[in-house]
C-alpha cells in the first residue's frame, strides 16, 4: 500500500479509468459497532447484542451497520489517495451505493478505489471514484459505490 500523491487538476486527469489505489486493512470491532449505535440511535441486537447475535442471527454473529461501514471511507481514503494544493474538498454525492454483503465483528475491510471520470466546473474539480469496501477473505465486497468530490484547487 503506497498512497497516491495529487497537486492539481492535470496530475488527476492523468489516472482516468485506473485504480488509485488499496487502503490497508481495518477490523470492525464490537466497542466501534457499539459507539456508532449510540452515534445513530440504531441498537439494533444484530449489531448490540453478540450473544443473541450468535444464537439467533443469520451470519453468526453481530454485523456492523451498513452506514458504519460507508462512514469509515474518509479514514480509509487518506491512505489511498492525498491531495495537495487545495482550499477546500466537499464530499458531493454516492451513487450506486450497494450493500453487497455484511461485515462481521472483527472482519478486516480495506478500500478499493478507481478515478472514473472528472470534470473542471470552471475551477472546482468534479472526481467521481468507483470504490468497493473488500472484506478480507471474501469475494464479495461489503459495498460498491461511486464516490463524487469536489475539489478547488489553490
Amino acid at each position: 500500500m503506497s498512497q497516491l500523491i495529487i497537486n492539481s487538476f492535470d496530475e488527476f486527469e492523468q489516472h482516468v479509468g485506473k485504480e488509485l489505489g488499496v487502503s490497508g486493512y481495518h477490523t470492525i470491532t464490537q466497542e466501534q459497532v457499539n459507539l456508532f449505535a449510540d452515534a445513530t440511535m440504531d441498537h439494533q441486537w444484530i449489531h448490540t447484542d453478540p450473544e443473541r447475535a450468535k444464537a439467533e442471527g443469520a451470519f453468526g454473529g453481530p454485523i456492523a451497520h451498513g452506514y458504519l461501514t460507508l462512514s469509515i471511507v474518509p479514514y480509509l481514503w487518506e491512505q489511498v489517495v492525498k491531495v495537495n494544493n487545495l482550499k477546500m474538498m466537499v464530499n458531493y454525492g454516492i451513487e450506486n451505493l450497494r450493500f453487497a454483503q455484511p461485515v462481521l465483528v472483527g472482519d478486516e475491510v480495506r478500500l478499493n478505489a478507481t478515478l472514473a471520470n472528472i470534470t473542471n466546473l470552471r475551477g472546482t474539480i468534479k472526481t467521481e471514484m468507483k470504490v468497493k469496501l473488500e472484506i478480507k477473505g471474501q469475494k464479495k465486497p461489503a459495498f460498491t459505490a461511486t464516490l463524487v468530490f469536489l475539489y478547488h484547487f489553490q
